[in-house]
């Protein structure tokens, strides 16, 4: 493309363009004649951004430098960033408040609620609620993207869940959520209905994940690689389903108690141990077939259930601004609990 050339509206976000430098450019400064070129497509003072972050290469090369005199025959190349996402926008989705005050909200997330905007996913999110109900609070607390959010539950993990309202209350809810509760602020409880009876009816995974092959799901994985992290889970049975009956597929209800909290990392350890959540669509499939083993209408309420069985039962934390001491349960969900009554029946 020479210098002669006006891009317009033509740029492509994520993309390069390139210009060769003509007599008429020769002694002009980067970024003035640059802007003249991806006008209006970009101000002046973008181009300039873009230029200290090396964006732009002169003869191959980022200059860095805005005030950078031309020469003819140059070759210049802008590599266009990619889009950034705008602020999400509040809508209408309605949210089952357990608590909320001045610096903080606590909820009850459903089951098929992504909790902040994110790639396939831009509207209908947690946040997007959270800026409905809250206003102005949310705006700029913890980032655009996800304002007020300090931890966050799979789409398909219902339960409590809490987010900031204040900058005071996201850095100190941000902490606790970081130290995973080692200094007893923080106290997380999750219920999953897994296949199985483990052999220990209570015991402890501690086992590092990193990227599965796939490099979307986790896995667990040697401690030594690059991309281990140091993940533990208590496990506790609560409940037995179908033990001693040879007949049937068992089941346990599990209460699983987090001291790190790494991407799926209760639904990876379950499946380590051979116990997946019943209905992980991700690390549950390899026992997909036990369904068989059921009874009816259990097969088809199993073989049906569209989700992971779990839930985030608990949450406690010491509030912000008080310093106390707060608790907050969730009971099971419709679906799960009607799926456990299903269980007890065998």
């Amino acid at each position: 493309m020479s210098g002669h050339n006006e891009v317009g509206s033509g740029l492509i976000e994520g993309g390069r363009v390139e210009f060769v430098t003509d007599a008429e450019a020769a002694g002009q400064r980067l970024d003035q004649w640059l802007a003249a070129r991806l006008a209006p497509d970009l101000s002046r003072s973008r181009v300039q951004a873009l230029i200290r972050q090396g964006a732009v290469l002169v003869g191959g090369v980022a200059t860095g430098e805005p005030k950078r005199k031309l020469a003819v025959g140059e070759r210049v190349e802008v590599a266009m960033p990619e889009p950034e996402p705008a602020a999400p926008l509040g809508e209408a989705i309605p949210l089952d408040i357990l608590y909320e005050d001045d610096e903080l909200i606590v909820v009850n997330k459903p089951a098929g609620l992504v909790v902040h905007p994110g790639a396939g996913n831009w509207t209908g999110t947690l946040v997007n609620a959270l800026i409905h109900h809250c206003g102005d609070s949310l705006s700029g607390i913890g980032g655009v993207k996800r304002p007020g959010i300090v931890h966050r539950l799979d789409k398909d993990t219902s339960g409590v869940l809490v987010a900031a309202k204040t900058d005071r209350a996201h850095k100190a809810l941000s902490e606790a959520f970081a130290d995973h509760g080692r200094s007893g602020d923080l106290e997380r409880a999750y219920v999953a209905l897994v296949w199985g009876i483990p052999q220990r009816l209570a015991g402890t995974v501690d086992a590092p994940l990193g990227r599965a092959a796939d490099r979307v799901r986790r896995a667990v994985v040697p401690e030594g690689r690059d991309d281990a992290r140091h993940a533990v889970t208590h496990y506790r049975v609560e409940e037995r389903f179908g033990e001693g009956q040879s007949q049937y597929a068992a089941a346990s209800l599990v209460e699983c108690r987090l001291e790190t909290g790494r991407t799926h990392q209760i639904r990876v350890h379950m499946a380590h141990i051979g116990h997946p959540v019943i209905g992980d669509p991700d690390y549950g499939q390899a026992l997909r077939t036990k369904a068989n083993r059921l009874p009816e209408p259990l097969k088809d309420a199993v073989q049906a259930f569209p989700r992971q069985a779990l839930h985030a039962r608990l949450l406690a934390f010491r509030h912000p601004a008080t310093h106390m001491m707060m608790r907050f349960e969730a009971p099971l969900p419709a679906d799960m609990a009607a799926l456990v009554s299903g269980f007890r029946q065998i």
